[in-house]
This record gives C-alpha cells, sequence and structure tokens, in this order.
C-alpha cells in the first residue's frame, strides 16, 4: 500500500507540468513595484479607533460619549461584525476538516420469509463508523489557508467600517456645532439689530433722519430673522442623522447636543510629510492584501484537485439475532478501508477552475493597486485641504474683527450725524456674513481633519 501510494504521488506531480507558477507571492502580479514602507507586514499593528481615540485630541467630552454610543449601536458596525464573526466560524469549519467524523448507529430489523412455512428472524446492531480524510496533499490545509485569510479581509473591512462610522459621527457633530453657533450668532445679531431699529425710530421722531432710515434697519432685521428657520431646520435633520449613525432616536441624544459648545480648536498641528507607512494601516489596503493571499490559495486549492484523495473509513460494532447475545463475542466485528481515488481525467475542468482562480487574482491585484493609488490621493487631497482650510479660517478671522470694528465706527458715527445709515446697514450685513463665514470656515478646518485621520485608518503621528 506504502508503495502505491509512493508511485501514485510522483505520478500525481509528474502531471502537474502546466501548473507550475505557483502563486507564493502575489507582488509579483502587480504591473507596478510598490514602494516597500507600503507593503503589508505582521509586524505592522492595525490600530482600531476604539483603542487609537483620534476623536478624544478635540477635547470635547460630548463627541466621546456619542462616538462610543455610535461603536455599540450602529447598525452598520453590527453587520461588520457579523460578516466577521461568519468568515471566523467558515475558517473554523475549514479546520474540522483535519479531525475524522465519526458516528454511531443502532438498529432492529425484523424479517419474514417466505416458505412453508414461511420464517421469521430478527437481527440487532449497535456499532461506530468512522470517516477520515487524511490530508497527505495538503487539499485541507490549503482550503485553511484561503478561509484564514478571508476571515483576516473581514477582520479589516470591519475595521474599516468602524473608521468609517466614528469618521461620519465627528463630522455630523462638528456640522450640527456650527448650525448651533450660527443660531446663536442669528439671535445674538437680531437683538443689536432691534437697538438699531430703535435708534432710527428715536432720530426720525426727532425729525433729525427720514423714515427711509427706520425701514432700512427694519429691513435688516427682518431679513436676518427669516435666516432663523432655515437654520433650525437644518439643526433638525443633521440632528436627526447624526441619531441614525449612532443607532438611536433623535429625543435619546437632547441631552447630548442640546447645550450649544465651543468647536474644537481648528489648529492642530499635523506633519508635512505624513510617513507613507501609516498607509499600511488602512484598512482597505490590508483587506485588499488578504484577499490576494485568499487568492493565491484558492489556486492551490484548485490545483490539489489534480492530486488523488486518500480516504480512511472504518466501523466497529455488534450484531445478533436477539438482544440477549448482542454483547456477546461471537457478535463482535469490525472493518477498516484506505480507499485512494484520484480523476484522471474529467473533460479538463480542473484545468478551468486553476485558470479561473488566476483571474480572479488577476482582477483583485488591479484593485489593490487601484487602493494603493486611492489612499494615496485621498491623503494629499485630505492634507492639502485641511491647510487650506487652516489659512482660510485665519483670513475669515481677520475679516470678522474688521467687520466688528466697522461696524461700531458706523453706527457711533450715525448716531452724532457725521455718516448716512447705509453705511450702518452695510457694516451691519458684512459683520453678520463675516461671523457666519467665520464659523462655516472652522466647520470646515476640523472636518478636513476628521477626513485626513479617516484617509490614514487612524491618528497620525503628530503633536497636539
Amino acid at each position: 500500500m506504502k508503495r502505491l501510494l509512493n508511485i501514485l504521488t510522483l505520478c500525481a506531480f509528474a502531471a502537474l507540468p502546466m501548473l507550475a507558477d505557483d502563486v507564493d507571492d502575489a507582488e509579483k502580479y502587480l504591473e507596478h513595484e510598490m514602494p516597500a514602507q507600503w507593503n503589508y507586514t505582521p509586524e505592522v499593528q492595525q490600530t482600531l479607533p476604539d483603542e487609537d481615540e483620534w476623536w478624544k485630541k478635540f477635547e470635547d467630552s460630548t463627541l466621546d460619549s456619542l462616538i462610543t454610543m455610535g461603536m455599540r449601536n450602529n447598525y452598520d458596525v453590527r453587520a461588520a461584525a457579523r460578516r466577521r464573526e461568519m468568515a471566523r466560524l467558515s475558517m473554523k469549519q475549514a479546520q474540522s476538516g483535519y479531525y475524522p467524523t465519526i458516528g454511531i448507529s443502532a438498529g432492529w430489523t425484523r424479517e419474514r420469509s417466505a416458505g412453508a412455512p414461511p420464517t421469521y428472524s430478527n437481527a440487532f446492531s449497535l456499532g461506530a463508523d468512522m470517516n477520515w480524510q487524511i490530508d497527505v496533499f495538503g487539499k485541507i490545509t490549503q482550503e485553511v489557508r484561503s478561509k484564514r485569510a478571508a476571515f483576516n479581509a473581514k477582520r479589516a473591512d470591519y475595521v474599516a467600517t468602524m473608521v468609517s462610522v466614528v469618521a461620519d459621527i465627528a463630522t455630523y457633530y462638528i456640522n450640527l456645532r456650527v448650525l448651533q453657533k450660527r443660531l446663536a450668532v442669528a439671535e445674538s445679531h437680531l437683538k443689536q439689530q432691534e437697538r438699531v431699529v430703535e435708534i432710527t425710530e428715536a432720530r426720525h421722531e426727532a425729525g433729525l433722519v427720514s423714515k427711509l432710515d427706520v425701514t432700512q434697519a427694519r429691513s435688516v432685521l427682518y431679513n436676518t430673522k427669516a435666516t432663523v428657520p432655515a437654520l433650525q431646520t437644518q439643526v433638525t435633520v443633521t440632528t436627526n442623522a447624526l441619531a441614525m449613525l449612532l443607532g438611536v432616536y433623535p429625543e435619546d441624544i437632547t441631552e447630548y447636543i442640546g447645550t450649544n459648545k465651543e468647536l474644537p480648536n481648528v489648529e492642530h498641528i499635523i506633519p508635512a510629510g505624513v510617513p507613507m507607512n501609516l498607509l499600511r494601516r488602512r484598512p482597505d489596503i490590508v483587506s485588499a492584501e488578504y484577499q490576494l493571499a485568499a487568492d493565491a490559495a484558492a489556486i492551490g486549492m484548485a490545483k490539489k484537485d489534480f492530486l488523488p484523495t486518500l480516504a480512511l473509513t472504518g466501523s466497529i460494532g455488534f450484531a445478533a439475532p436477539s438482544m440477549k447475545n448482542l454483547f456477546k463475542d461471537d457478535a463482535f466485528g469490525w472493518t477498516i478501508a484506505p480507499k485512494l481515488s484520484w480523476t484522471l481525467f474529467d473533460g479538463f475542468s480542473r484545468n478551468y477552475a486553476v485558470e479561473s482562480a488566476r483571474e480572479q487574482l488577476r482582477a483583485d491585484v488591479d484593485s489593490y493597486n487601484l487602493t494603493v493609488m486611492t489612499a494615496v490621493q485621498e491623503v494629499n487631497n485630505s492634507i492639502s485641504t485641511y491647510y487650506s482650510s487652516l489659512t482660510a479660517a485665519q483670513l475669515d478671522k481677520s475679516v470678522f474683527d474688521c467687520n466688528q470694528e466697522s461696524f461700531t465706527i458706523a453706527i457711533e458715527q450715525y448716531k452724532e450725524g457725521l455718516t448716512a445709515f447705509t453705511n450702518v446697514v452695510d457694516a451691519q450685513i458684512d459683520w453678520l456674513n463675516s461671523a457666519n463665514a467665520l464659523l462655516t470656515a472652522n466647520g470646515n478646518a476640523l472636518v478636513a481633519l476628521v477626513d485626513l485621520y479617516k484617509a490614514l485608518g487612524g491618528s497620525p503621528v503628530a503633536t497636539f
């Protein structure tokens, strides 16, 4: 038997010249050689968002609480976790192929044989059966390798979902705070504009100015009031979207977002040259690399179908015509049957299966290249956007300060009769617009920073 097995093994490997070019190193299929620091290695550890906690650098306890809630309740995160668990169980199922399958059986047969007179007989049986596919040629090992790589890819997909959800929560939270601040600015300017209306009315009653000044002052006031309903609607819509991300209803987060809070500091220091090796921890890149490993293992599995299969079956048990004789020595029996099977011809089905697996690898190699290029583009865009947003916020702050001072000067000169009311109107409108522009610019800078964290798959090495 051993000699026969050796001969068959040699014949099997001799029949595989068309199956050379085994895929142990997927990088040789890449069209362009990637920089070494971008290649995933086991020494590079992924960082889960709840371990990284980059959002805590914003020093906002409300944001911390909302993200904790979202990681616990978000349905996309839950679904990704279940897909990861299914992949783990699939890997465990493949690993069970290393072990034999054992079962037990018991039975009773009552038989009537034809004749004159007929005869009756009983047969009782009790035993155990075993079937074991011995992994001589590594087919099960290849399947386990493929399932393990698929599991690791799903783990990376889970991390990608976590990163995306956390970034979305932070983005919606920042946008909500910006809208709340704009509402507060509108309410503050409404009070100031009401005082201006009172000034124009008093000067009109004193005969110092015409009714035109009063109507212009009221027009500015009513225009500002008209912006409030739209802002309130945007607050409601953003709150609903945030609640959806958190997996709760809007009323469940009222206590967290009901109070108007200051925006986090936008001037976080990010190194101009972010190390490219940070891209290796991006979960989409990690997932793509594990998918290549799964494809390589799938090719190996397809090739193993050209080799023989060795299985061992056996049984042990008792059989007797009556229960009282079932466990006697002469009722005991066993069988053992090694079986070697080898498909010699199948209409080239296995050849097509190998080529199909190779095409899948080539397709995923293209996807991997695109994933890496997209990652580089997103990081570069995020860094550029963040710095340009900071510059815009600083300039908007200067504009806001100038417009605030212009209004103070204009209203004082108007009260002394030194300037026309149109200058006050222009100063009011410019001041309000610059206040909203400054809030929007600060919000954009914070969102750009969140996008940078997301593009890097977490927090970069930086000083805050």
